[in-house]
């Protein structure tokens, strides 16, 4: 279902931190990370990176993501920006805000926080497009059903 090669994309995983890993700093990436423990710090892909972030059900993140793609199971304590998918599952928690390009929510996820659609090709590097201002969305008013 999430992640499927049928979507076009199938990510490998370069990197794993481990459930009993609890890593404090900043993490800049290319290619595959996943992670099933916690991450207190900010993570960031490559700038033009064909990288792909997996947070599993045991995994955490404490801090801002920037990256290209999001498969998030876990949580997110900070503002996530994704520049082309973002796939949530039934365990996914965001707390902060989602900047994302395209979005896949499964029933049973979460996000406390505003949802800001940007369909910019840019949209997880920051870089102005000088196109229309984002949509934003309330998250408080689109809710998934449990």
């Amino acid at each position: 279902m999430f992640g499927s090669a049928k979507k076009g994309r199938s990510p490998g995983i370069d990197t794993v931190i481990g459930r009993q890993t609890r890593l404090e700093g900043d993490i800049h990436f290319s290619g595959g990370l996943h992670v099933d423990g916690c991450v207190r710090g900010n993570i960031v892909a490559e700038p033009g990176a064909d990288a792909v972030l997996t947070v599993s059900e045991q995994g955490r993140i404490e801090g801002e993501v920037r990256v290209p793609d999001l498969i998030l199971n876990g949580e997110v304590s900070g503002d996530v920006h994704v520049g082309n998918r973002a796939e949530l599952a039934s365990h996914a928690r965001i707390t902060g805000n989602l900047y994302y390009n395209l979005l896949e929510m499964a029933m049973g996820a979460e996000i406390n926080g505003q949802l800001v659609h940007d369909s910019g090709p840019v949209a997880a590097k920051g870089v102005a497009t000088g196109e229309p201002e984002p949509v934003v969305e309330d998250a408080a008013e689109i809710t998934a059903l449990k």
